[in-house]
């Protein structure tokens, strides 16, 4: 009779692909006659607008310097107040406005924006784009959020300083909580500090879906006015994502423009529930829903962390996009943390580096394991290979080897293991041993395991200690499913030769199957 495998469980829905595989990519194509349309109109557009632009921020700066002047950055920061305000809200809106329009922007709100009194945070969406801060002067330039480094940016750190911004230091290691100390106590000023305006995605995506929304915004549990920004442009040149365009080649294309559309859209204030009050995430998450129904996009768990494990693929010589795992939901679901998911994907990567793409097929697999590919091997794989593409890519590694692979590495388990792979009960295994359990098990019986066995026994001694299984089994967890794998398949067969009837009947019986000697129609009590 045909050896029969234990089959893989069912896919969890909530850890299937994202409906966006890669919202920080930008690879708009731009044809020929569209680049020869940019460059005749950037030959008289460019220059014009450059020094408009320029003429602009040789005002704006004046103005700047006098509003800030002795206004103090950190320590007991109190709201501005008559003149300053006046000044901000009015003159600096006013010239900001006429600095986009010297770039060609044509600017259309929607909707009506609240007081900081019903709403005093905007949280603002989707971020794709440094000309995003259009949305700063349609509110009246409010509060901020802002690295401290951008205060020393020429020119424009004194125009940031007017907004009197919440500050984030990279060195500090209080700033995550200093800064949501910051915006709680800004938000539940009643009205004596503007609102503050936060980009809650955290980082430039391409519009195409709404990523996690962070939860600094929220945490204060007051009510929030969303925020919509759209750029219905036929050809998309302000988009700037991690792969794509440069920021200089984004500001370059857009000044080709004849002009460039952004819609800013005030939806009506969103006050929270009591659970949403309680419940940072929650609110976070149900704001981001409502917006992108309005937005007609849908939502992932992507975040600023995909970022990071994108540009650590690419220091590992991997396709960048290689680290997209939607962060968010597979640290939440497997309770992995950032250092964790970066080593996983250098253990990837030292299994891939080899593989174009990225991705490993069930070839490259049997190679990385110095197994044949045979059933077993396929079924391991398979469980791995999630969307069932034949390719295991990096999401779909940490996933198996979180949910498949480590729970299988416990003493008890490799104990057993250990235990089947050593027959004559003499605590180590030999390599006549470790070959015949493996031939056996997966069903190739002129197989030579010499190279894996070797690669186990560390100490070259010839023999395998329970602590070397233990150990490669540890640093190996792709080996640790194949050996319980070997167990159930050891177990299946034993059951099967003892009780060969029994399991006959029980077969007939999932299937819905009465036996023949029994009686159909009698009623069960």
């Amino acid at each position: 009779m045909p050896q029969q495998r234990v089959f893989a469980l069912p896919r969890q829905q909530s850890l299937l692909l994202p409906a966006v595989i890669n919202p920080f990519v930008q690879d708009t194509n731009i044809s020929k006659a569209t680049v020869i349309k940019c460059v005749l109109l950037g030959i008289f557009l460019v220059p014009l607008r450059v020094i408009l632009m320029s003429l602009v921020l040789t005002l704006t700066w004046p103005v700047a310097f006098i509003i800030t002047f002795k206004q103090p950055l950190k320590g007991a920061v109190e709201p501005m107040t008559g003149w300053r305000r006046v000044m901000c809200e009015r003159v600096m809106t006013a010239l900001g406005m006429a600095y986009y329009f010297a770039m060609g922007f044509r600017v259309v709100v929607k909707g009506k924006q609240v007081s900081s009194l019903e709403a005093p945070i905007l949280a603002v969406a989707p971020h794709s784009a440094f000309f995003d801060a259009i949305a700063c002067l349609v509110s009246g330039l409010p509060s901020t959020v802002s690295r401290v480094e951008n205060l020393a940016t020429p020119v424009f750190g004194r125009i940031i300083r007017c907004l009197q911004p919440v500050l984030v230091s990279r060195t500090d290691p209080d700033s995550r909580k200093n800064t949501i100390l910051a915006i709680e106590s800004r938000a539940k000023s009643e009205g004596r500090w503007p609102q503050v305006l936060i980009f809650p995605e955290g980082t430039c995506t391409n519009r195409s879906c709404l990523i996690t929304f962070k939860q600094g915004a929220f945490i204060p549990g007051v009510p929030v006015q969303p925020v919509l920004l759209r750029y219905p442009n036929k050809m998309d040149t302000v988009t700037w994502t991690w792969q794509g365009r440069t920021a200089i080649r984004v500001l370059l294309l857009t000044l080709c423009q004849l002009y460039t559309t952004v819609e800013v859209e005030f939806m009506p204030p969103y006050v929270p529930k009591e659970d949403e009050k309680k419940c940072p995430s929650l609110f976070a998450s149900r704001v981001r829903d409502t917006m992108a129904k309005a937005l007609g996009v849908p939502v992932t768990d992507h975040t600023y962390e995909d970022c990071r494990l994108m540009i650590s693929a690419g220091e590992l010589t991997l396709p960048m996009e290689t680290g997209l795992v939607e962060f968010t939901k597979i640290s939440r679901k497997l309770n992995l943390k950032w250092d964790c998911l970066k080593k996983e994907l250098e253990s990837f990567a030292a299994m891939a580096s080899s593989c174009k793409g990225g991705n490993i097929t069930i070839e490259e697999f049997a190679r990385i394991l110095k197994l044949p590919v045979n059933p077993a091997l396929a079924e391991l794989f398979a469980l791995f290979d999630r969307d069932g593409d034949g390719t295991i890519d990096f999401r779909e590694y940490v996933i198996g080897v979180n949910i498949l692979c480590r729970p299988a590495n416990t003493e008890d388990v490799l104990k057993m293991a250990f235990q089947l792979f050593d027959i004559d009960d003499d605590g180590k295994i030999s390599l006549s041993e470790f070959n015949a359990l493996l031939r056996s098990a997966l069903g190739v019986p002129d197989m030579d395991m010499t190279k894996l066995f070797n690669e186990i026994n560390a100490d070259g001694s010839g023999f395998i200690t329970f602590n070397e299984f233990q150990m490669f089994a540890s640093s190996h967890p792709e080996y640790a499913k194949l050996f319980t794998t070997y167990l159930e398949l050891q177990r299946y067969q034993a059951i099967q030769e003892a009780m060969p009837g029994d399991l006959e009947l029980a077969g007939q019986i999932r299937r819905g199957e009465a036996p023949e000697d029994s009686i159909s129609d009698k009623k069960d009590d």
